[in-house]
């Protein structure tokens, strides 16, 4: 299988650069090796689990390798970008897009590329000053990406809101997997953007997404009070609703001491999940009719913000980021794991400060080193919750971008 992936990215970084010579192609790529340490409870994003479940333990690895290839011709665009990892080889871009012919301002997309919510899903993983995007993101947006299409619209550059957007669209909700059933969902935001002179920028958004996810069992859970309540269906193969609504605010400032960038997301809505997870489906057929893949539907918070200050004109920039995730706003505490309530470990909230530390050797070079002080919410009836999990994790990663 190893062989093959190797043949595979050879084969399409040949076809790439036989293709660079061609007029309006654009090919860029970025690799990121890491180092991880993780207490005992940690989960890293490189190599296996913990096989001393009571130690410490260490992993080195490839967390993103990627190559995009985008044509563009003026008013159609193109895209093909491919990931591998020690994990595998697989698409993260696979799209089409077409331009109004007037002011070339608005478009028109179809295929697989970033969901139109908040601002870090489309914040690209070779900029991000954390080492993985918050924890709210990565359960309900796995992947970032999703199937569908999508209309862009701005105004003429010259128009008194040229600084608005607007994107909306349908997409199939199934991440970067196959679509698995008829249903489609919505996903828009609108958002500002603007200069504040030489003296820095500001930028807000407002983002909706109104959807379902497919239940395969005859029975779902729903909350009444602090406890979930047995709903029975009719049938097998109902759907349960999903609906965010986010807000996200950026601001950046220029000084002597270097740019001072404010950025904060929040979201809060319904989002139904199994009993052991709260994080939308990304599964590449539909679930078995089995107990464990019924639905829970929770109301839940999330929001996370960073403090990203450069040092000076230097290469050297500190981060200071706060993320906090409440997959079920109604169930505090105690109250997960009580007999009869059909809570788990899975109601509990979860929090992160990370503190990271940045240095660009160079246009290309890029070394990130993250320490995340991660912090679980606390039941006496939830084994392995009892108590704080041990599970925070250092990161030092090296990217070459290119």
């Amino acid at each position: 299988m190893k062989d093959f992936q190797l043949v595979f990215i050879l084969c399409i970084s040949s076809f790439f650069s036989s293709l660079q010579a061609q007029q309006g192609l654009n090919i860029s790529s970025y690799i990121q090796g890491q180092y991880q340490y993780g207490q005992p409870d940690a989960s890293l994003k490189v190599g296996d689990t913990n096989e001393n479940p009571d130690k410490g333990f260490n992993r080195i690895g490839i967390r993103r390798g990627r190559v995009k290839a985008e044509y563009n011709d003026g008013i159609g665009t193109g895209a093909v970008q491919i990931e591998a990892n020690d994990k595998g080889v697989s698409f993260r871009d696979l799209y089409i897009g077409i331009k109004d012919p007037w002011n070339k301002r608005s478009r028109l997309m179809m295929g697989l590329f970033n969901r139109p919510f908040g601002y870090e899903i489309s914040y690209s993983s070779s900029a991000l000053e954390s080492v993985e995007r918050a924890i709210i993101i990565q359960y309900f947006f796995p992947d970032e990406r999703d199937l569908g299409a999508m209309l862009s619209l701005r105004a003429d550059a010259s128009a008194p809101l040229n600084f608005l957007r607007l994107d909306a669209g349908v997409f199939a909700g199934n991440s970067i997997n196959r679509e698995t059933d008829n249903r489609k969902d919505f996903i828009g935001r609108i958002g500002a953007e603007k200069e504040i002179k030489d003296r820095g920028k500001w930028g807000l958004g407002v983002s909706y997404y109104n959807g379902s996810v497919y239940n395969p069992t005859a029975e779902a859970y729903e909350m009444r009070d602090n406890r979930f309540v047995r709903i029975e269906k009719a049938t097998t193969g109902s759907f349960m609703k999903r609906e965010y609504l986010g807000f996200d605010g950026q601001l950046s400032l220029y000084s002597p001491a270097g740019t001072t960038t404010l950025r904060a997301e929040g979201l809060l809505g319904v989002q139904p999940g199994i009993a052991g997870s709260s994080k939308s489906p990304n599964y590449s057929s539909r679930p078995e009719n089995i107990p464990a893949n019924a639905l829970y539907k929770r109301p839940f918070f999330g929001c996370f913000f960073y403090i990203i200050q450069d040092v000076g004109q230097s290469p050297f920039s500190l981060v200071v980021k706060y993320d906090s995730y409440d997959p079920n706003t109604k169930v505090k505490g105690n109250e997960a794991g009580t007999p009869g309530s059909y809570t788990t470990q899975t109601d509990l909230r979860q929090s992160a400060i990370g503190l990271c530390l940045l240095y660009r050797y160079s246009k290309h070079i890029r070394l990130q080193a993250c320490y995340e002080i991660n912090k679980n919410e606390k039941s006496s009836l939830v084994k392995g919750y009892e108590t704080d999990r041990k599970d925070n994790v250092f990161t030092l990663r090296v990217q070459y971008r290119f």
